[in-house]
């Protein structure tokens, strides 16, 4: 389909537009000069998923990352595996023993919460990592296993380079407040509910 050179200015003008105003943005965009708080929430797929997406950007620039995993137990994944080669880089704890109906264990889950986050606190304060993910937080801190405000003080105190990422659905108000970034998954479709189980490389 030809389009018309009516059509061809029009669309050259509305770019044009557009990028003087994206160019504006940027030139009135500062660098706040310490790290930020993304937190990736809802109940749509890919909220790890986007997080391990920064990992791998964060060491294209050579960047220190530590991660620690408050839920999801020592299984094997795809993304550990592969964040596994770069022993120099990325320091990975999974600290959860499973999902929290495979526990059972309310008491239990509380005391390893407090565990997971105790490593976390040392990484964020260390000054040794550009980047700190917190993996599945969000939902051990809705279940009421870890008090927002102990995160809160833990995010206050982190190394002034040190940037973080929430995970998990259900985050807190509390937690959304004081982030720079918010991103909120929602599930359109999912192969689960059609009954079709985790897929190796895709899920996990």
């Amino acid at each position: 389909m030809t389009q018309s050179a009516d059509g061809q200015t029009s669309h050259k003008e509305r770019m044009r537009t557009l990028q003087a105003e994206v160019r504006k943005k940027r030139a009135g965009g500062s660098d706040p000069e310490r790290g930020l708080v993304l937190v990736h929430t809802g109940d749509g797929k890919g909220k790890s998923s986007s997080a391990f997406g920064v990992i791998a950007r964060a060491l294209g620039w050579s960047h220190r990352v530590g991660v620690v995993q408050f839920i999801k137990g020592n299984w094997k994944t795809g993304e550990r595996q592969f964040f596994e080669r770069f022993p120099e880089q990325v320091v990975w704890r999974t600290m959860g023993e499973g999902f929290t109906w495979d526990t059972q264990d309310r008491a239990r889950d509380v005391a390893v919460a407090a565990q997971a986050f105790a490593a976390a606190r040392k990484m964020l304060v260390s000054d040794h990592y550009d980047l700190v993910v917190l993996d599945e937080i969000n939902v051990v801190m809705s279940y009421g296993y870890l008090d927002a405000a102990t995160v809160l003080d833990g995010l206050g105190a982190r190394a002034e380079r040190t940037s973080v990422i929430l995970t998990g659905r259900g985050a807190l108000p509390e937690i959304t407040d004081r982030a720079d970034l918010v991103t909120e998954m929602r599930e359109v479709k999912h192969p689960f509910a059609a009954g079709i189980k985790a897929q190796r490389g895709i899920d996990y």
